[in-house]
């Protein structure tokens, strides 16, 4: 017995110590992280906890504290600064983000627009609280339709979502990864109606030496995990380019 364990160990060598970590999400990126750490999980032996909720929400908590050692936001501003305040290391970019439209209706000819016009309301994520809800006030005003009167809007992307998947709202926009599946009318937004969702990621100094929070970190720049974040609708760092 004891020689076929040393064999498995041998076959399947652990880490030298497997440590854990605790990740916040922005809510947007809750299920591609799910699926980054199952795989980083099963790959280095170490484990990974997620914490998902809007980015303001995060950043307000780790300014009071809260115990994360990665923070995966869904913009760039909000991981500067807390490098700036000696809170976090240099941010990275691991993904750029895709708004979408999503309607409980048919969009013929994926005329997301005029659905959009004629929409009593409009679910969008709080612009002051979740870069997705910003970009979607972007585009409404690009468009000559911004009127906060006419927004539901949910704390994150994912609230924001809800509102439409559950027929309370005829339609809003979302992070494209959450659109996959919609059952309903789904329609790319052009990025060129808002400024370049760009998602950063900091090391948090509670999580500085801990092994499974470095190592999900650069785990997130590998091509395995570019691949798997491109299938849940992201574009890569390299296209911001």
């Amino acid at each position: 017995m004891f020689r076929i364990a040393a064999l498995v160990l041998l076959i399947f060598p652990l880490p030298l110590r497997a440590d854990e970590a605790l990740v916040a999400v922005a809510a947007n990126f809750l299920k591609p992280a799910e699926a980054l750490a199952a795989a980083y999980e099963a790959e280095s032996g170490h484990q990974i906890a997620l914490a998902s909720g809007s980015t303001g929400q995060h950043y307000a908590q780790i300014l009071h504290g809260a115990p994360y050692d990665v923070f995966l936001a869904a913009d760039s501003e909000r991981p500067l600064l807390l490098a700036q305040q000696g809170l976090a290391q240099d941010p990275v970019t691991y993904a750029v983000g895709r708004l979408a439209f999503v309607s409980n209706s048919a969009l013929p000819k994926g005329d997301w627009q005029s659905a959009a016009e004629k929409a009593r309301l409009l679910a969008i994520a709080n612009p002051d609280l979740a870069p997705y809800g910003r970009a979607a006030r972007e585009v409404l005003e690009a468009l000559g339709l911004w009127d906060a009167r006419r927004t539901a809007q949910g704390q994150n992307v994912a609230q924001a979502y809800a509102l439409v998947a559950s027929g309370n709202v005829e339609g809003g926009f979302v992070a494209a990864s959450l659109a996959q599946g919609h059952d309903g009318g789904v329609a790319a937004v052009p990025v060129g109606l808002h400024r370049p969702i760009r998602q950063d990621a900091v090391l948090l100094m509670r999580g500085k030496g801990d092994l499974a929070a470095e190592g999900f970190l650069t785990y997130l720049a590998s091509d395995a995990a570019l691949a798997l974040i491109e299938s849940f609708g992201y574009d890569r760092p390299d296209t911001l380019e």
